[in-house]
């Protein structure tokens, strides 16, 4: 018996055949996040930067299990003013000015304490990093005003300007845009990081991270984060997430302790604080919250969590935000406890949650907290 073959028929078949894998390809590839399964499930793992430009994944938050989220949509500039307070400090007279991408490069490579490095107007691009060390006496300033522009060249990898073991700088006046995360903090200690604008981000805006302890985030304006994966668009991140810890630390918990976060101005697509688990002894004061774009994943739903232990959060305001102002988490036992809360104030601009939201106990909650259009301070009603 003979068979005969539509060959118009087989061809459709073997078209349709092409399709359903570049399908496969399209919903299964390009995420540089690992599949669920490869990390707790606190958080995916993220190794450490090496060298200029490079980057790993985002950090999961806790029981995310690394959904296929993508960016968020960039939103209109932040209008909101940059509070006014103590602890600005001014650019000294300039040693050196730089006015393009390689005198920029230079001027970092050959850095040594006490250098004040200005930066011409106009937009350098590329991923930027210090590696010398200043001293307490004699810091490094790098300086410029919100019309210089460090433009990194797309959201989807590198650092903006990254301290790579580089103590007791002074990031001053600059904006960062256009790259995957904003100024990142490895190893830096007594660093000050102010009056930056840093927007146009695929992650987090801020992060100090392994080990970075006595720095200052201060006085910065920060929106338009999570360009690229908008559950990771934190405006401040302190520390690093448990699951990190072997990556990042060497398995041991990143005491990214005393640094201060105050004055800035934050609308992010995440927390506009991440304080994480291991961290401690912080300050995070007069921050204003514009909660408006936060929300990106079901996790993503107050200003600011808090994982670390010890800390003072005192005198910030918020407007807006998917559920509770505050919230605590005890990521590891004994961690997210200590804390204190005291006079914040809070608009949940609908939120159906609570203003601080104390999920497993052991932390202050003043009395001096104020709730403005309604709400609960905490979901007893309690405060001290």
């Amino acid at each position: 018996m003979s068979v005969k073959i539509d060959i118009k028929f087989l061809a459709g078949l073997l078209v349709g055949a092409v399709v359903v894998g570049s399908l496969v390809i399209l919903f299964t590839g390009g995420d540089d996040d690992p599949e669920p399964g490869t990390a707790s499930q606190n958080s995916s793992l993220e190794p450490v930067a090496p060298g200029a430009g490079a980057t790993g994944p985002g950090e999961e938050e806790e029981g995310d299990e690394g959904d296929g989220e993508g960016g968020n949509a960039a939103g209109p500039a932040l209008t909101l003013p940059v509070p006014e307070g103590e602890g600005k400090i001014n650019c000294p007279a300039p040693t050196k000015t730089v006015t393009d991408t390689a005198s920029l490069e230079a001027a970092l490579r050959d850095a040594k304490a006490g250098d004040v490095i200005k930066l011409g107007p106009g937009t350098y691009t590329g991923k930027f990093v210090a590696k010398a060390d200043g001293t307490q006496q004699q810091p490094i300033h790098l300086c410029g005003d919100a019309k210089t522009i460090l433009d990194g060249e797309g959201v989807d990898e590198g650092y903006g300007f990254h301290l790579d073991g580089a103590n007791y700088w002074r990031l001053i006046g600059f904006t960062v845009t256009n790259t995957q995360k904003g100024v990142m903090g490895d190893g830096t200690n007594g660093s000050i990081i102010q009056g930056l604008t840093v927007h146009e981000i695929g992650d987090e805006a801020i992060h100090l991270r392994k080990f970075s302890t006595g720095n200052t985030v201060q006085y910065n304006k920060i929106y338009n984060t999570g360009l690229r994966r908008e559950k990771f668009g934190e405006g401040v991140y302190l520390g690093s997430a448990e699951s990190n810890f072997k990556s990042i630390t060497g398995g041991q918990p990143d005491k990214s302790d005393n640094n201060v976060v105050r004055g800035n101005v934050i609308r992010a697509t995440a927390e506009a604080i991440d304080i994480k688990e291991g961290t401690s002894g912080g300050k995070i004061l007069n921050n204003v919250f514009d909660g408006t774009k936060t929300g990106g994943s079901k996790h993503n739903d107050s200003w600011i969590d808090v994982k670390g232990n010890n800390y003072l959060i005192q005198g910030n305001k918020g407007t807006g935000t998917p559920y509770d102002g505050f919230q605590t988490h005890e990521i590891i036992d004994g961690w997210g406890k200590n804390n204190t809360f005291t006079g914040n104030t809070i608009d949940l601009g609908g939120g159906n949650g609570v203003g601080i939201a104390d999920t497993k106990g052991g932390n202050i909650i003043k009395c001096d907290n104020k709730m403005v259009n309604g709400g609960k301070l905490t979901k007893d009603g309690k405060c001290s």
